[in-house]
């Protein structure tokens, strides 16, 4: 039976704030998260960017859950930095600490002042980021050049027994078949089961038959209808924008004029809004059926602490039957 935790949002909310709504999901029964690791956020709205590696430090001091992040190694991160952050949170909390990586957007990346390449350039240069990051873990002498950084003479001294685990994002199939090639787990977002049933075919097919995946649930719930649909817009009005702006839009002004003419309903379909408990519920035994093994639900509703409240109580024992 599948996991289902926490993602905790820092566009959305300031640390100290998200490490209290740890705390409590803790305190209800949650035992894994996941947080974003963005530098910016996605629109003036939100308003926080928090540093996603001091915060970790923190949440797996602060509670005795499991905890992981989906970074982009190779532009704003050197992956010998990444691997050296992950292999002292491994070696801290065993067991408890994965990574997940991707491609990334430019909105964040843009800051070092490199230009940002195109998507076939992107994966290129995770690929080689991975293998830097997957041979320091290993204890070895790392000494390369590649086209994207260079690599002098490094070795990481404190590692942990056991690597993280490296999970790879993926929001289409074609990304999802080309990470079940090279990572040890999928990331993706949550959809509807014929959105999702191809990702998960996809990732399968390419090498990750066996291998576990996570879903990120972006998920507003509120009493009302009404009240839930408002704040998902106020909350996460990007999930409209197009995936091609999505990963190239720089700034978080440029997703305000993207998402300026937004009409609620077209939240609909890409997010999970409903004030009806057994939507909810449904949506979470499709995700379980289509094999995911942890889901870490993203609320994006007008109150956090309500959401994981009412779904403590009303909605998780529905689905995983305890």
């Amino acid at each position: 039976m599948g996991r289902i935790g926490f993602h905790a949002s820092h566009e959305l909310f300031h640390p100290r704030r998200l490490l209290e709504l740890a705390g409590h999901a803790e305190r209800l029964g949650f035992d894994s998260g996941m947080c974003s690791d963005h530098f910016h956020p996605w629109t003036e709205g939100q308003g926080q960017g928090g540093f996603a590696w001091a915060w970790l430090g923190s949440a797996l001091q602060a509670t005795r859950a499991s905890f992981g992040t989906v970074c982009a190694p190779g532009q704003r991160y050197h992956p010998a930095i990444i691997a050296q952050a992950s292999a002292t949170l491994a070696a801290i909390y065993p067991g408890r600490f994965w990574l997940a990586v991707g491609t990334g957007q430019n909105l964040n990346e843009h800051i070092t002042g490199e230009p940002w390449p195109q998507k076939t350039r992107r994966r290129e240069r995770l690929r080689a980021a991975v293998d830097v990051m997957r041979a320091l873990w290993a204890g070895e002498l790392v000494d390369v050049q590649t086209p994207f950084f260079r690599v002098d003479r490094a070795r990481l001294y404190t590692r942990p027994e056991e690597p993280p685990l490296l999970v790879g994002a993926a929001l289409t199939a074609e990304t999802a078949e080309w990470v079940g090639s090279w990572a040890d787990g999928m990331i993706t977002v949550a959809g509807e089961p014929d959105q999702l049933g191809p990702l998960v075919e996809a990732f399968r097919r390419g090498g990750g038959a066996g291998k576990p995946m996570f879903l990120q649930a972006a998920t507003s719930w509120a009493p009302s209808e009404r009240e839930a649909l408002e704040a998902a817009a106020r909350h996460w009005p990007v999930a409209v924008v197009g995936m091609k702006e999505n990963q190239d839009l720089a700034t978080p002004g440029e997703f305000d004029r993207a998402v300026a003419g937004l009409k609620l309903e077209e939240l609909y379909g890409k997010l999970r809004i409903s004030s009806d408990l057994d939507r909810h519920v449904a949506w979470l035994r499709g995700d379980l059926a289509l094999g995911f093994e942890a889901i870490y639900l993203h609320p994006i509703g007008p109150d956090p602490i309500a959401l994981l409240d009412v779904f403590a109580r009303d909605v998780i024992p529905g689905v995983t039957g305890s």
